[in-house]
């Protein structure tokens, strides 16, 4: 009997400290990496648009060099290489955009879609029930 109480004593204690183990450790957050900060976006944007302009750039300047007339291809493609840059920018907008656009159809903003509101709590998008 005292060996069966020890042994019940002890799971109870490893049970407890498990569970206070689990409720003391830090929690990951849900779509961490989804997430954009205004300046990584910004960032993203600007390196996308020099990109562009560069790739313009060293191809005009390649086909100058390669035929012999050197400012009209590195100019045509200088402008073609800005207009891709500002392209892409433009996607990269629409993309956050949508983004943030299902996160308020959910009820909630895009930096916090862990929690979504339950309905009638008064930020229902609808507004309140009629009962």
């Amino acid at each position: 009997m005292e060996k069966d109480d020890f042994s019940r004593r002890m799971q109870a204690l490893e049970d407890r400290i498990s569970a206070a183990k689990a409720s003391s450790a830090p929690k990951p957050k849900k779509g961490a990496q989804d997430k954009f900060t205004q300046g990584s976006l910004a960032w993203r944007m600007v390196t996308e648009l020099v990109a562009g302009m560069l790739l313009g750039l060293a191809i005009g300047y390649g086909l100058d060099s390669l035929f012999g007339t050197l400012p009209v291809f590195l100019m045509l493609f200088a402008i073609l290489g800005f207009a891709a840059g500002v392209r892409t920018m433009v996607r990269t907008a629409e993309e956050v955009r949508r983004k943030r656009g299902e996160a308020a159809r959910l009820g909630g903003d895009a930096r916090d879609m862990e929690n979504p509101p339950e309905p009638g709590d008064g930020t229902d998008p609808q507004g309140p029930k009629e009962g």
